[in-house]
C-alpha cells in the first residue's frame, strides 16, 4: 500500500481526511466522525507516536503528537496508549502528564499489566512474574554461550526483558537466529517471546495488546475504535479489532508504515508514513469531529 490519499481542505479550512482502502475501514472512520463521544482512539508508542531509534531510551514522542492528541481527545470517549513499555516510561517519553486536553488519557503499559491514568497520575500494576527475574539473571551468559553477544544488547523493561539486534552486522539474520533459542529460554521460565522490529521481548504470557485493548473498550463502553500500530506486537490488537468488527463494533486499523512489517500493512485499512503520518491523521480527525 502507498501513502494515503487525503481530500482537499474544505471551505472552512479543515484538513482533508484520508480514504481507507477497505469498506470496514470506511465504516470505522464514519462511525468515529458520527459519534466521537462513543469512540476510542488507541495508539502504540514506539514507531507510531515516536520514531524508532537505535537506543530505545532516546525515543520521544513526535513533537506534534501531544498537541494533536490534546486537540482531539476532549471530543472522544477516550484516548489510550497501548505499549509494551512500562506505563511510567511511556508517560515520561511521551510527555503526556499534566497536558490540558489529556486529562482522561490512559496508558496501558506492559501490554496491559500496568495502567497509568491522567486523572490520578499514578500507575496500577499486577505482581511481577518470577520468570522475568530469572531470565534477566541468565540472559547475558546465555547469549555469550550461544555466541550471540556481538551486536546484540539487552533492554531492561521491568516486567519484561528485550534483546535487540538492530546494531548487529546483519540485524535480520541475528533476529532470525535468536528466535528459537530465546523461545526455549522463555519457555523454561514460564515466559513467551514477543517479536518486534529487530527486537525479541521475553515476557509473561496471558496478556497482549489485543487482550488489553478489548478489555479497555468493554470497560468504557466504546462503539467504535481506531487502533494504530507499527510492528508485530500490534498484530494481536489488529486481530482484536477484527473480532470486534465481526461482533458489530466499528473499527479502523491504521499501520504506521514500515517496510519491515509488511504483514501489518497488508491487514490495515489505512497506511500512513510513520509517526509524522499518524500526527497528520490525528490533526485531520481533530478538525472534523465535533
Amino acid at each position: 500500500m502507498g501513502d494515503p490519499t487525503y481530500a482537499q481542505p474544505d471551505r472552512a479550512g479543515r484538513p482533508g481526511l484520508p480514504e481507507p482502502v477497505t469498506s470496514a475501514g470506511r465504516d470505522g472512520l464514519a462511525a468515529l466522525l458520527a459519534r466521537p463521544d462513543r469512540s476510542v482512539v488507541a495508539l502504540d508508542f514506539d514507531g507510531t507516536l515516536a520514531a524508532i531509534v537505535p537506543d530505545p531510551e532516546q525515543a520521544r514522542a513526535h513533537p506534534d503528537a501531544v498537541p494533536a492528541l490534546a486537540a482531539l481527545a476532549p471530543r472522544l470517549r477516550s484516548v489510550a496508549v497501548v505499549t509494551g513499555r512500562p506505563a511510567g516510561v511511556a508517560v515520561r517519553y511521551g510527555g503526556f502528564a499534566g497536558v490540558p486536553g489529556l486529562e482522561h488519557l490512559v496508558v496501558l503499559g506492559h501490554y496491559g499489566a500496568e495502567r497509568w491514568d491522567a486523572v490520578t497520575g499514578t500507575v496500577q500494576a499486577a505482581e511481577p512474574h518470577p520468570g522475568v527475574a530469572a531470565v534477566r539473571a541468565e540472559l547475558p551468559g546465555f547469549l555469550d554461550a550461544i555466541d550471540a553477544w556481538r551486536g546484540t544488547w539487552i533492554e531492561e523493561k521491568g516486567r519484561a526483558v528485550a534483546v535487540h539486534t538492530r546494531r548487529a552486522r546483519d540485524p535480520q539474520a541475528a533476529f532470525d537466529a535468536l528466535r528459537a533459542p530465546l523461545a526455549e529460554l522463555a519457555h523454561r521460565h514460564g515466559l513467551i517471546v514477543e517479536p518486534g522490529r529487530m527486537v525479541l521481548e521475553l515476557r509473561p504470557p496471558g496478556m497482549d495488546k489485543g487482550v488489553a485493548l478489548a478489555a479497555y473498550l468493554r470497560e468504557v463502553g466504546a462503539e467504535s475504535v481506531l487502533y494504530a500500530g507499527d510492528d508485530l506486537g500490534d498484530l494481536p490488537a489488529f486481530a482484536a479489532v477484527e473480532k470486534l468488527r465481526s461482533d458489530g463494533m466499528a473499527g479502523l486499523l491504521v499501520c504506521s508504515g514500515s517496510a519491515e512489517v509488511a504483514e501489518l500493512a497488508d491487514r490495515a485499512d489505512l497506511v500512513v508514513d510513520g509517526p509524522g503520518g499518524v500526527v497528520a491523521l490525528l490533526n485531520s480527525l481533530a478538525g472534523h469531529v465535533t
